[in-house]
């Protein structure tokens, strides 16, 4: 019979106190602000930087809005959709929140510090999606120009990009904060 000691303890509820925790936690955040929706950073800031430069019609524009043209359908819900997501995901939230903080366990409340800042990220990019979704069909009918499209996708793109990192080091701090509370407090994991 093999031994899975090991593997239970490598996998235990012990979350505050071990590295692979921290390491999903920053390394989840890391990949989240490498793009917008999808869209790479690289193709946001080219395309900001040509339209300071003046150049609103350049192929930098035009690859931002062929981005979001392939990417913004994937992020569309309907109201039936939304709502089945929203119930759901509230209900599993909710029930780590109850495991963790009302029972004391260390891993429900890990999940809950890591999911909950997620969940609110995906809802930003939903509404955001939202946002972006009419300008790019105006563009495409010639209902508005293309350089005033890019520039307002790119505008909101950008402060979608610095609400994403304000959340990230708010998830961070509180998580390190509770985390460092929590290992102070049972420094046997009980």
């Amino acid at each position: 019979m093999p031994q899975f000691d090991n593997l239970l303890g490598l996998l235990g509820s012990r979350s505050f106190s071990s590295i692979w925790f921290w390491l999903v936690l920053i390394g989840t955040w890391s990949m989240v602000g490498r793009s917008v929706l999808g869209v790479p950073s690289e193709v946001l800031s080219r395309a900001h930087q040509a339209q300071g430069q003046g150049d609103g019609q350049g192929t930098a524009v035009i690859t931002l809005l062929d981005w979001l043209s392939l990417i913004l359908p994937r992020w569309q819900l309907g109201p039936r959709e939304g709502a089945v997501f929203l119930g759901v995901t509230s209900f599993l939230i909710t029930s780590l929140a109850v495991l963790g903080f009302g029972f004391g366990l260390e891993m429900a409340q890990a999940l809950t510090l890591l999911l909950v800042p997620f969940w609110a990220l995906f809802w930003m990019r939903v509404r955001l999606a939202r946002r972006l979704v009419p300008l790019v069909h105006a563009a495409q009918e010639g209902r508005a120009p293309v350089s005033q499209a890019a520039a307002d996708a790119a505008r909101a793109m950008i402060w979608h990009k610095r609400f994403v990192t304000i959340l990230s080091m708010i998830s961070v701090a509180v998580t390190a904060l509770w985390g460092a509370l929590w290992t102070v407090l049972h420094p046997l994991g009980f």
